[in-house]
Order: structure tokens, then sequence, then C-alpha cells
């Protein structure tokens, strides 16, 4: 995000660019109240009131601290999960019902130890040995780099995370929100924040 801001205020310096990061629901709420131009959230859903447009899908995988025996596997099978203790996504959230509905499909049952409403929180309750997840692969490239988590792709990996943004239907973007939208299709950016320009 610090480089999106840097490129759109070479281009837009007279525009202010603010992001706040929050909970989807509230996301939804600060657009369709015009609090917001745009919302970057995972699971979009269009309404009568807000747009979404699909921007990307992220590759999930298991995270795990690397010294648990599953960081070890080339790739781990949803039957290695049974029983894990594990840490997961609020109950409110779209990417638990998605996982719910994956670990279900297999035949799987873990162990839910904690459970949180953001990717950072999680991550650093299994980087500390808590449990293990599943999360974005893209969400844990400096942890893996600090050597903190390990990930290891799913066997079975018919689990991806759609991003998209969000706008209120109808809404007339002034300049300096349109530029950061076409600035913002081309780039990867956390998901749960939402942006004023």
């Amino acid at each position: 995000m610090t480089r999106l801001r840097e490129e759109f205020t070479a281009l837009q310096p007279s525009a202010q660019l603010l992001v706040e990061y929050m909970h989807p629901d509230k996301i939804y709420q600060a657009v369709r109240q015009g609090d917001a131009d745009l919302g970057l959230v995972s699971y979009p859903l269009s309404s009568r009131d807000i747009a979404a447009i699909p921007w990307r899908r992220e590759e999930m995988q298991l995270a795990a601290p690397p010294t648990h025996p599953l960081a070890a596997k080339e790739e781990v099978y949803p039957a290695d999960l049974d029983g894990v203790d594990f840490i997961g996504f609020d109950e409110d959230l779209s990417i638990r019902r998605e996982l719910d509905r994956y670990l279900r499909g297999h035949g799987v049952t873990v162990n839910i130890v904690m459970h949180f409403d953001n990717i950072q929180t999680i991550k650093e309750a299994v980087a500390v040995g808590s449990g293990v997840s599943i999360l974005p692969a893209r969400t844990m490239q400096a942890e893996i780099a600090q050597g903190r988590l390990a990930a290891v792709p799913l066997a079975a990996p018919d689990l991806a995370r759609p991003l998209g943004i969000v706008h209120r239907r109808r809404k007339k973007f002034n300049r300096a929100a349109q530029a950061f939208l076409e600035l913002l299709m081309p780039k990867m950016v956390d998901v749960g924040e939402v942006v004023r320009v």
C-alpha cells in the first residue's frame, strides 16, 4: 500500500488518500454511506446499492510454525488436518464459512482453538505455535522470509480467496478516485481496507 500511495501522490499531488483497515461489514457500510469511495474485500458481494468488481483470486495454503510436523510436507492432504489444533477466522466472516465448507467437504474435523477476524492476528497465533491455519499464500511472504511461518500447498487445491473492489452503485467518481481505481487494478494490496480520495 505504501508503494501505491507514493504512485498515487505522484499522479495526483493535490489529492489526499486515506486508508483504513476494518471489518468487512464496516467496509460495506462506509461505502454505502459515502464515507469511502472504494472498499477492498474478500468474497465481494454486489447488492442493490453496492457494485463489486472482481479483482483477484488468491491461492490458499496451510500456515504452520516451521517446527510443526505438517510444515515438512511437500503438500498437505485434507485428511492430514483431521483433529489438528486450528486457528480459524471468526464465524461471521465469509472466509470462515468457505474454509468450513472445504474441510467438511473432505470429511475433516479440526480442533478450533482460537478464532480471529483478521489474518495478521491468525499469523501471529500460528507463529507462536498455537495451531495451524489455512491462509492466502501471498499474505504469509514476510513471515516465511523471517522464518516465523511455513506455507505448504494444499493437495486438494480447490480453495481460493476471491478479492474484489466495492463501490456504491451509480457513484460518480471524482478524478482522484478514478485515478486510484485505475492504479489499483494492476496492483495487489491488503484486503479489508477502505479508501477515500
